[in-house]
């Protein structure tokens, strides 16, 4: 998703350190999926913050459960922080999008320059992930196999402003070479899928970035009362009738196809059991069950675990 811009949400709490056989007390973590198990040791599993990685941790975290392991989720800030404690086994396993996790590795690895002059991600998904796991094997991480669903970055105006300046994709806003004040987390002005990509591939006259996170209600919200005229969400964001917003379409496919994979920390978490389990997930899920999934959390006000455990039941992936 999006993932080239995750992170919304402050540090819930110190990563705790990640240890054989240790209870989740000394971990540090919270038991916060319900359902059995904990025979089969301790897994921490990550979470950005914002409504899909949420949901979408719920259901690593359940299903781990349902396979016999004792889990909890961290929330942590953006990848710039969780990635670093996936390598270390602060934290075993995080829901990823495979694109962007590729170039925030690609960066990390050959520098920043990198990602522009020598990208690694691409539309075609299995190039992709071969490109990943190169990246990821030597930092100790497993990519585990992508499935159907994906989420990628969008941005959204009003649709009287869309309208108004006939706007359809973001090729016709830079061409309408109004300026715009992105609401998003502080890290766009960074992210070359964020304000740099908008500049470059568009045009897009960006004047600055309102740091309410992203495609959190708070930006929507800046958007619909004239504050700011761009947010930056996703393609899976169920709400944006909800405040009166259109999307812009990526014509010009600045954003990569980031299809949903597992990763884990190699060590502690790549099992083939603990493959096999998340691999349920990733083979049910698809793209319109992220919409549906995300719009009962933002929408109907569910709980991520609740509405997770309901999805996981239905499709007949754990015990009820």
């Amino acid at each position: 998703m999006a993932g080239a811009v995750l992170g919304v949400v402050a540090l819930t709490g110190g990563l705790a350190a990640c240890g054989g056989g240790q209870s989740l007390e000394e971990r540090g973590g919270s038991d916060s999926s319900p359902g059995g198990g904990g025979t089969k040791g301790t897994l921490v599993v990550g979470s950005a913050g914002f409504t899909e990685a949420n949901v979408l941790a719920e259901l690593y975290a359940q299903v781990l459960k349902d396979a016999g392991y004792s889990t909890s989720i961290k929330t942590v800030e953006n990848r710039e922080l969780y990635e670093p404690s996936l390598e270390k086994g602060d934290i075993d396993v995080v829901p990823e999008y495979a694109a962007t996790l590729a170039e925030f590795l690609n960066a990390k690895v050959n520098g920043p320059k990198a990602v522009e002059e020598k990208p690694v991600a691409s539309s075609d998904v299995t190039a992709t992930v071969t490109a990943l796991e190169k990246l990821a094997g030597p930092r100790g991480l497993k990519v585990l196999p992508a499935g159907s669903a994906v989420d990628q970055n969008a941005f959204a105006v009003t649709r009287e402003f869309a309208g108004k300046n006939k706007l359809r994709t973001l090729s016709d806003l830079g061409a309408s070479k109004l300026k715009v004040r992105i609401a998003a987390g502080d890290e766009c002005a960074i992210r070359p899928f964020c304000a740099p990509g908008l500049k470059k591939t568009y045009g897009i006259d960006v004047t600055g970035i309102d740091p309410k996170g992203v495609g959190t209600p708070q930006a929507k919200q800046a958007v619909k009362d004239g504050v700011d005229q761009l947010v930056l969400t996703t393609t899976t964001d169920a709400t944006l009738d909800n405040f009166g917003l259109v999307l812009l379409e990526d014509d010009k496919k600045l954003q990569n196809a980031d299809n949903v994979l597992p990763v884990v920390n190699a060590k502690d978490a790549g099992s083939a059991e603990i493959a096999a389990a998340l691999n349920k997930i990733t083979k049910a899920l698809t793209t319109e069950d992220l919409v549906e999934l995300n719009r009962k959390v933002d929408a109907d006000r569910a709980k991520p675990a609740d509405v997770a455990r309901a999805y996981l039941e239905s499709k007949g992936l754990i015990k009820k």
